[in-house]
């Protein structure tokens, strides 16, 4: 027999790694100028440190984690027991209660609400953007609990009795009695499946009992996080479509009829529960005036909209942010990818459409604190900027987070790039809390109805008067647009994004370097530039865009 030994593996000399960037991990996701300048800009300076603090979790390894395996590892629904009783649980990863653990004690479910500080909201919305650019899903809860405090605010027996645990930093998982938890998440259940948008379709039906309350019996279509406490639910009652809510425990202890038929298959959102719930004689109580339900939830749906556009703000950021760290360590033809001439001018037009949209997030969020606190301006042109808002800056997500994933080639196609879940998030806040069409109708109604909503909108934008011809311009074509007009509903998305544009130009000449303003109005509003990124004139300064990139 031969004692030869063996043959051994040549070393793997072919699969040295090289020209690659390292991981995107270890930095503060706060450090922005954009975002920081804006969050002092609308009076939360205060909050700056420990805005940082959030950031640096953000950034870091174990908080990346957490994200990639709460949407690896989906919610899982059990309908019964293993004896057989009825229970509709969801279970979900540990690394969903990680990140629910940050968002809830970073204050970015319902505590703005008990902090009387001005700029509270401000400092929540600035929250939201940083933890928007680590995962999406489980934020959606978070939303919805900081949304129904306004509506349960026509109840104020409800409020005393619901808001402090809502407006609670602990995050307290489990079907318990609410009154006895230490703080509560809280949804909605609006759409149905034989009417979506026209809430004024739906067939759950609402009757009075003797004890005061209500009882419920339908189902809704699309009702995200159903393992939270309670949830503002609309339904026909006798005295026309009104709003309810629903714990899913009640003050006894027994569980409320809250049958979840079914988990959505989504396109993206894997982390967060969305469910098909059912109610069969479901206890619920009155929230605002009977009738009234869709004015009721409507002050849950302005504030969750908001959220949409901190949210898709956000998203262009962290695509922008993978898209220029791939560029900065990247080397191509003897250069790095980002001293490129043409990949300058993507990254460069990428930067102006993240702070244009960023600009205009946390102005809104500033509009939204100072309405709080009754300055009725604000108030006004909330109504109107919001829809807006919730518009364009929710269109651009998709497109913006594609050029960014290209910007990284065959890299960003790979699942474990992270760019992948970002682009299956990009489409969701256009379609949440109201598509495209129903934003744009809805200007068009604020338009019509009320007059103080332009005024305010028009003396926001006047504010930049005689700064940028083009933005003069745009604005004189633009007041044109917003005429009454036979054929107004066709034109309606037309209008929606020549408003945004114009307001978001006023707002960069106000506020943003030379470099970004000038740029921002010839391409934009002058329609100096393509149809796609990339695509700036030579005029365009783009190395004072690119002095502002995030890390």
């Amino acid at each position: 027999m031969s004692t030869a030994a063996a043959p051994q593996s040549r070393p793997a000399t072919t699969h040295e790694v090289v020209n690659q960037p390292p991981p995107l991990a270890g930095h503060d996701v706060a450090d922005d100028p954009v975002l920081l300048e804006g969050v002092a800009r609308e009076g939360a300076a205060w909050h700056l440190e420990e805005l940082h603090r959030l950031g640096r979790v953000v950034g870091g390894e174990e908080a990346q984690r957490w994200a990639d395996q709460a949407n690896r590892y989906e919610p899982e629904l059990r309908t019964h027991d293993r004896y057989g009783h009825r229970i509709d649980e969801v279970d979900f990863h540990p690394a969903y209660h990680h990140l629910m653990e940050l968002s809830v004690g970073a204050g970015l479910a319902g505590a703005a609400w008990a902090d009387g500080r001005p700029g509270a909201h401000v400092a929540r919305a600035a929250g939201f953007m940083v933890v928007s650019t680590l995962e999406a899903g489980h934020l959606c809860p978070v939303s919805m609990t900081y949304a129904v405090v306004p509506a349960l605010r026509r109840s104020p027996e409800l409020a005393a009795a619901y808001e402090p645990l809502l407006t609670s930093r602990t995050y307290d998982p489990g079907l318990r009695v609410p009154a006895g938890k230490r703080g509560l998440l809280a949804g909605m259940g609006m759409t149905e499946k034989q009417g979506g948008s026209d809430v004024r379709a739906n067939t759950t039906t609402a009757e009075r009992a003797a004890d005061g309350s209500w009882r419920l019996r339908g189902h809704k279509w699309f009702t995200s996080a159903p393992m939270n406490d309670l949830f503002l639910v609309l339904a026909q009652a006798p005295g026309g479509l009104s709003c309810f809510l629903v714990p899913r425990v009640l003050p006894d202890g027994s569980r409320n009829t809250f049958r979840v038929q079914r988990l959505k298959e989504k396109l993206g959102n894997r982390s967060n529960a969305s469910s098909e719930p059912e109610f069969d004689d479901t206890v619920a109580w009155l929230v605002g005036d009977e009738g009234r339900g869709v004015r009721t939830i409507i002050d849950m749906v302005t504030m969750t909209r908001l959220d949409c556009v901190l949210g898709s703000a956000s998203g262009i950021r962290a695509g922008l942010a993978q898209a220029v760290h791939h560029a900065r360590h990247r080397s191509v033809f003897g250069a790095k990818l980002i001293d490129q001439p043409l990949m300058r001018n993507v990254l460069a037009d990428l930067a102006l459409e993240s702070e244009a949209a960023t600009t205009l997030a946390l102005r809104l969020a500033g509009a939204a604190d100072r309405s709080v606190r009754g300055d009725a301006g604000e108030r006004a042109f909330l109504r109107l900027a919001t829809a807006v808002g919730k518009y364009w800056v929710c269109k651009r997500q998709p497109v913006a987070v594609a050029e960014a994933l290209e910007c990284l080639g065959g890299n960003g196609y790979d699942e474990a790039s992270g760019m992948p879940r970002l682009y299956r998030e990009a489409p969701l806040n256009g379609i949440w809390e109201g598509s495209g069409n129903v934003n744009a109708l809805d200007l068009l109604r604020a338009l019509a109805r009320e007059p103080e909503a332009l005024e305010a909108f028009a003396a926001e934008v006047g504010a930049a008067a005689g700064a940028d011809r083009r933005l003069d311009a745009a604005w004189a074509e633009l007041r044109g647009e917003l005429r009454p007009a036979e054929d107004a509903e066709l034109r309606a998305r037309r209008i929606a994004e020549r408003a945004a544009l114009v307001l978001q130009g006023a707002l960069l000449v106000r506020y943003a370097p030379a470099a970004v303003a000038d740029a921002f109005c010839a391409s934009r509003l002058a329609g100096d530039r393509g149809l796609a990124f990339g695509t700036l004139p030579p005029s365009a300064d783009l190395a004072g865009l690119l002095t502002r990139l995030p890390v």
